[in-house]
């Protein structure tokens, strides 16, 4: 299949966006959670550095393009209903804003959310 044709196979929401986990490739850890709109799809198909459409700057967000941690995508794929996307990427440096290696580093332990990573 074309990179052309996969655009037309995944189901955008109204807005336009369909929900992007990245995971790292070769350990199997879940990174972040994002958004790709048609446009940060297809640069991130035809780079193979992750791009993510950016919902409070409404505009693309190259993953890493101001703290140099880059995502470089090894695997494409997309969920059974075609609306959500797992993205096997190479983290460079941590994914998380905060400067965790992951975003999920938060967990209800005892009923209570405790920070873990």
């Amino acid at each position: 299949m074309a990179k052309a044709d996969i655009l037309k196979e995944v189901r955008f929401d109204a807005a336009g966006l369909v929900l992007a986990i990245a995971q790292q490739h070769d350990t199997g850890e879940v990174l972040m959670a994002a958004w790709m709109n048609a446009d940060a799809l297809k640069e991130t198909l035809a780079t193979g550095r992750v791009c993510y459409w950016s919902r409070s700057r409404k505009a693309l967000w190259r993953k890493g393009e101001t703290s140099g941690h880059t995502q470089t995508l090894i695997e494409f794929r997309i969920d059974c209903d075609a609306d959500a996307l797992l993205l096997r990427i190479d983290q460079l440096g941590p994914a998380c804003h905060t400067g965790a290696r992951s975003c999920f580093f938060t967990a209800l332990r005892g009923g209570k959310l405790e920070a873990i990573g």
